[in-house]
């Protein structure tokens, strides 16, 4: 990122969901998520399903701006019982540190704690991403990831309140 430009969140509007659409299209974007819906192509059900997260009050969604552009979102939703956390940059901002400083600022605002972070085993710069945000991998899973038409490993994180580091530096 450079020394300019500024990451910030804002709650997430039903019209980013069309920017968040548009982004998990990205044929490598979603081979590295893995974990996506079965036919990531459907607009229709992805903005249904979405804009019905932007009123649950179990999930907090956030929209990241980087310079008042959407880059991406990220979220904090519930699955059996355990706090997790999801994000999506677009490519077009990877490896400038966005990632890593709309985590840092939405963990200032969103206080559950644990808080999981599931990412595949090959996808190294979200491992990145949650280690930096102060995640220690704690686990690994298997599942059937729909981008990939395949059972994949998938690393297991988690943020506790006795987990926080100091930051990395970038």
């Amino acid at each position: 990122m450079t020394q300019t430009s500024q990451v910030t969140l804002r709650q997430t509007e039903k019209a980013d969901l069309d920017f968040f659409f548009q982004f998990q299209l990205d044929k490598e974007a979603n081979h590295l998520a893995a974990f996506t819906p079965k036919d990531h192509t459907d607009k229709a059900a992805y903005v249904e399903k979405f804009a019905k997260f932007l009123h649950d009050p179990t999930i907090t969604m956030r929209t990241i701006l980087v310079d008042e552009i959407i880059a991406g979102s990220i979220a904090k939703f519930e699955q059996e019982g355990d706090a997790e956390i999801t994000y999506w940059i677009d490519r077009n901002f990877w490896g400038r540190g966005v990632a890593t400083a709309a985590l840092k600022k939405f963990l200032l605002i969103e206080e559950a704690r644990p808080i999981f972070g599931r990412v595949a085993f090959d996808n190294l710069g979200s491992q990145r991403v949650l280690e930096k945000g102060g995640f220690v991998k704690v686990g690994t899973d298997k599942g059937f990831a729909n981008a990939r038409q395949a059972e994949i490993v998938e690393f297991i994180y988690q943020l506790t309140w006795q987990s926080v580091k100091p930051p990395v530096a970038e």
